[in-house]
């Protein structure tokens, strides 16, 4: 249970959920309800399968490329490092969408892969495939990040009540604070990575 709780809250704050929030509020902005609620479903759906695919082939990855865990800890903790900094200052790119395209088409690039999954995330995704054990491991961290995909799914699906709860401001402000929280994370990671790689 322990490695669950610990895989769903790390995956959860590493996925920005309120920045997310912020960011799917504004591409819909024009959009109704059905419409939004259609393109949440899609979006965690697309979220879900990326990451597992990653979670799965991430050992593969780091044997073909020839790349130490440690060193792709080092790597992974810096890009979470920049994405949390970008997150407190509050100018995380929240990418240009032309007006002409379908919100509903939108669901892959950019809110699955950049927004969602950017290269921190995918870094933090290779390193977690790496660092499970067991398979029974690996179905445990598997069932925690889809589980927190899942909530960030409902919170996207209800994002217009949660606006109306905490308001741009809250989100804003919550945002920061999650940044926080990843700059923390992202500090440990790169020390462990360091520590593994200097036998300390």
């Amino acid at each position: 249970m322990e490695l669950f709780f610990s895989t769903f809250l790390k995956m959860f704050f590493i996925m920005t959920p309120f920045f997310i929030v912020s960011v799917f509020l504004t591409v819909t902005n024009d959009s109704t309800e059905e419409d939004r609620r259609t393109l949440a479903i899609k979006v965690t759906r697309s979220v879900i399968i990326i990451s597992l695919i990653l979670v799965f082939f991430g050992n593969h990855i780091f044997s073909v490329l020839g790349i130490t865990l440690d060193a792709f800890r080092i790597g992974a903790g810096a890009l979470l490092f920049l994405t949390a900094i970008e997150l407190v200052k509050g100018n995380k790119d929240a990418k240009n969408l032309d007006d002409k395209t379908s919100v509903l088409e939108l669901a892959v690039v950019p809110l699955s892969v950049p927004v969602i999954i950017g290269p921190g995330t995918i870094g933090i995704l290779l390193v977690l495939s790496a660092s499970f054990k067991t398979f029974s491991d690996l179905l445990v961290g598997s069932l925690a990040l889809v589980c927190a995909v899942l909530v960030v799914g409902i919170m996207l699906y209800f994002s217009s009540v949660i606006k109306r709860v905490v308001g741009n401001q809250g989100l804003l402000i919550i945002s920061k604070f999650t940044g926080l929280f990843l700059a923390a994370l992202s500090a440990q990671i790169i020390f462990t990575g360091i520590k593994n790689f200097l036998n300390m």
